[in-house]
């Protein structure tokens, strides 16, 4: 039997045959891209891979083999496709991507949407991106607030779209997939409850507390400390306006110091949620499709062929072209029961190289690739 030291320097020889055959291999795709830039052809043949990756599997003797060489092989094949994308960059073939970049946002004239009444957190956060003058209004649900910069009512609309506690709002990543708008910018707001009543109330006063299901939820230590009845509201900013609206002394509300201002509340107690790394983030939306020029962050929504490795190859061309991927999320998708979504942040700006190659290895290899926003 050949000691380890033999077995080792024979591995050694096969490799480096192995590096030369592969070398061989990527000059001829070099060749295929150059081709395929001249005549128009897409990089990526499903079929062809297929009868490919059937063809060297059948070249093996043993069952065991042939998986592996399957496996081998569809990483060959992928790292040829990413090579010929970067060839087509690189040729100037830019690919589909009619975004304008601009300096900056028109936020002077702009008119902007959130959802929630005066005094929602949805609110503090458009003034905090937009300026306390900002021309706004409000409606009662999310996709109300879709609807209005799609038909031209608002140029922005300001959405919550992920709580560092709760997580995510899924009805803002459904509706992003369902309209045509783009994301532009976002705000982190920090979320601080407060207890608030009429001026002059007393804690001991109070029998009932509304507030949004959340808050109360996120209030629930310090609420399990009094005998209060809890009601849910729709919105935080409701809640503060119905205690306002009915003058009584018994009744308080949680929400944010920026509803008690609007509503002419005493805030009794601040702080009342349990976390004091509180935060969301919310999203600022439009129907054109721009970006600002100095934008470092992309979200992107897609879906992927039911097959083997399908997600695995979508997000490798995020490490072939060294993007950071921040975010991954997944939806089900409607009226296609375990069929999903995946949604997908990474960083980057739309004029770079390396987005523009990511990007069209992953439109062609994905299921309705659409980009969200370059933010």
């Amino acid at each position: 039997m050949a000691d380890l030291t033999e077995l080792r320097g024979q591995l050694d020889e096969i490799d480096a045959e192995i590096v030369a055959l592969y070398e061989k291999r990527m000059d001829v795709c070099k060749e295929v891209a150059r081709y395929k830039i001249d005549t128009g052809k897409k990089v990526f043949d499903r079929v062809r891979e297929q009868e490919k990756l059937a063809k060297v599997k059948s070249l093996t003797h043993d069952e065991f083999y042939g998986r592996g060489v399957e496996e081998l092989f569809e990483q060959i094949m992928s790292v040829s496709r990413k090579l010929q994308y970067k060839m087509l960059t690189e040729s100037g073939v830019q690919g589909r991507l009619p975004f304008i970049g601009v300096d900056e946002l028109e936020k002077t004239k702009a008119r902007v949407v959130f959802q929630g009444a005066d005094g929602a957190y949805s609110q503090a956060a458009m003034m905090k991106y937009f300026g306390n003058a900002v021309k706004s209004f409000h409606v009662d649900t999310f996709r109300e607030a879709m609807e209005a910069i799609d038909e031209g009512a608002a140029d922005f609309a300001v959405l919550p779209i992920e709580n560092s506690t709760a997580g995510i709002v899924s009805e803002n990543y459904d509706l992003l997939a369902e309209f045509e708008d783009y994301i532009v910018g976002e705000q982190i707001i920090k979320i601080e409850h407060c207890l608030m009543g009429l001026p002059g109330t007393k804690m001991e006063e109070i029998k009932t507390v509304y507030s949004h299901p959340q808050s109360l939820m996120q209030s629930a230590k310090f609420l399990s400390e009094h005998d209060w009845q809890q009601i849910s509201m729709q919105n935080n900013a409701f809640a503060a306006k119905k205690v306002a609206g009915d003058g009584r002394m018994d009744q308080a509300a949680i929400a944010s110091e920026h509803a008690a201002d609007v509503y002419g509340l005493e805030v009794l107690k601040k702080g009342v949620n349990q976390s004091g790394a509180n935060s969301t983030r919310f999203i600022v939306v439009t129907n054109q499709r721009i970006f600002l020029k100095d934008a470092k962050k992309i979200s992107i929504c897609f879906e992927v062929p039911h097959e083997s490795g399908s997600l695995y190859h979508v997000l490798s061309h995020f490490i072939y072209n060294d993007l950071n991927m921040t975010r991954i999320e997944s939806r089900p998708i409607p009226d296609r029961s375990w069929e999903y979504r995946f949604f997908v942040d990474f960083d980057g700006n739309l004029a770079d190289e390396a987005v523009k190659n990511a990007l069209r290895g992953i439109r062609e290899e994905a299921i309705g690739l659409r980009i969200l926003g370059n933010y």
